[in-house]
């Protein structure tokens, strides 16, 4: 559902810790689990006046830095986030040895002007987390949960260079070397976590830029296979974006079925996600002008039924961006450039009434309802991709 911040002053009153009395203090510990919970909860102003806390108590607390920081970069902060960040890195003098990986991770991401520099971020927070990894930055009996962490970290890292060396705009996708150079990459993520979802589905991508989709659409069917049956609040679940960028996938291979599966997860976690939306109804869309190709059908449903799909998704999309101010511009584009298409084709979207009566199910392109949420129509979470 769509992520609210509400009664935050009532909040405030409620759980600011006292300052009166000296006996009355938290402990950093506490202060610290309670910033935790406001930024799950994304009250971010709140755990920031809990974090300030804690760095009146001890000004360079790493643990405190780093999440202020990502306080900082949900609230569009950016500089302040960066700085925050940067502060955490050698030569400042404050900086932890080691220094936290994410804190390199983060200023990797905020990189997105200086590609060299933003690679240099991720190989430092790879080879930290390499050296975790194998002990020689903390205890040998690594806890399980805390390998997988590390692994899927170094991955991501990973595949973060690989987004890099293949992003159209910068000069680095153009180098003869950037091909091998990715294969290298992606081969090392998966010598790292063999079966890894994220990576598979890197190398899905790297693939279809090679013009060979059928390798493609192997690595998207096991790269989703890894956490399709998983329930949606299991950790294990790859986080939005990266399920977001697997249906683009999906959708540049006519993969229409899983598509609509994955957006159905993602939209139970949250129905005000705007890309969804957008990618739902270019689903539709992309679906109704197969019917028309076909006959007039696909799936037992007519193009006409699937463009009226396509054009209500497209219209909640519109609203969803219009009233979040969401930053795609290019998205609103072509959000409106698919609408206008099926306005042209006589597809208006359904009346308001309509489609809240229709909103509480959710079917699959073969007709059959799923009202439990784990992505399955047959019971088993199988879908044949042909």
């Amino acid at each position: 559902m769509g992520r609210t911040r509400t009664k935050k002053q009532a909040a405030a009153k409620n759980v600011d810790p006292p300052t009166s009395s000296p006996q009355a203090t938290p402990s950093i510990p506490a202060l610290l689990q309670k910033a935790q919970s406001l930024i799950v909860q994304c009250d971010y102003e709140l755990a920031q006046r809990f974090i300030t806390r804690v760095l009146e108590q001890q000004p360079s607390h790493a643990e405190a830095k780093e999440m202020l920081g990502v306080a900082q970069l949900e609230l569009g902060e950016i500089e302040a986030a960066r700085a925050t960040f940067t502060a955490l890195l050698p030569p400042h003098p404050d900086a932890p040895s080691p220094p936290p990986p994410s804190a390199h991770l983060y200023l990797a991401q905020l990189s997105e002007d200086d590609p060299g520099l933003a690679l240099k971020h991720y190989q430092a927070a790879i080879e930290i987390l390499t050296l975790q990894l194998k002990g020689k930055e903390r205890a040998i009996d690594l806890p399980r949960d805390d390998e997988a962490e590390l692994k899927s970290n170094i991955v991501r890292a990973l595949v973060g260079q690989v987004e890099i060396w293949m992003d159209p705009s910068y000069d680095l996708c153009f180098d003869p070397a950037a091909e091998k150079t990715c294969e290298d990459l992606l081969a090392s993520a998966l010598q790292t976590d063999p079966g890894n979802a994220e990576a598979l589905q890197a190398l899905a991508s790297v693939r279809m830029s090679q013009q060979r989709p059928d390798e493609a659409k192997q690595c998207l069917e096991q790269a989703w296979s890894a956490w399709k049956d998983l329930d949606l609040d299991d950790p294990k679940l790859p986080p939005i974006p990266t399920r977001l960028a697997l249906v683009k996938l999906f959708l540049e291979l006519a993969l229409f079925t899983p598509a609509l599966l994955v957006l159905h997860g993602i939209m139970a976690s949250d129905d005000q996600e705007v890309e969804a939306w957008y990618l739902e109804g270019w689903c539709f869309f992309l679906m109704s002008e197969q019917a028309q190709e076909n006959g007039g059908k696909l799936d037992d449903l007519t193009w006409q039924e699937l463009a009226t799909d396509a054009r209500d998704c497209l219209a909640t999309c519109e609203v969803l961006h219009t009233n979040e101010g969401h930053p795609d511009t290019p998205l609103l584009e072509h959000v409106r450039e698919l609408a206008a298409k099926l306005d042209a084709l006589g597809i208006k979207p359904s009346p308001v009434e309509e489609a809240d009566a229709q909103g509480g199910e959710w079917e699959d392109v073969d007709g059959s309802e799923n009202e439990d949420g784990d992505g399955d129509g047959d019971g088993d979470g199988d879908v044949e991709m042909e």
